[in-house]
Parts: C-alpha cells; structure tokens; sequence
C-alpha cells in the first residue's frame, strides 16, 4: 500500500532534517555513528521517495482499471 512508502519517506526525512537520530543514537551510546548519517539516510529517501511514487501509480492504475460504482 503506498501509504506506507509515504510512511516511510516521512520518517526519513524527519531524521534527516531533525536532530532526531543524533538525539535517539546519543540516547543509546551511539553517537560516534553520526557523522556517517548523510552517507546511509539521503540514499534511504531518495529510495523511499522513488517506492512511494511507483506504489502510489500502480494503486491509481489499479483503481481506473477497477472503478467501483457507488450507485
């Protein structure tokens, strides 16, 4: 269901524009991982963003292909 690519892409983005990860990783002891954050989580939105957008037309395809008739 291409809610959850959209989902997804909202998440990614919150952690890549918020202090959100480096917050949670430093939360748990794993703050020296933060300057590898851009190389893994730019990648995962782009990706997210590409899946959102062919989940979301193979549902609008499906959806004209099978109109339901509310009559």
């Amino acid at each position: 269901m291409w809610i959850g690519a959209v989902l997804g892409v909202v998440l990614v983005a919150l952690c890549c524009f918020t202090p959100l990860l480096v917050t949670v990783l430093a939360l748990v002891g794993l703050s020296a991982l933060t300057p590898y954050l851009d190389y893994m989580l730019f990648p995962a939105l782009v990706v997210l963003v590409i899946v959102a957008v062919m989940s979301y037309r193979k549902w609008r395809q499906s959806t004209h292909e099978h109109p339901t008739h509310t009559e």
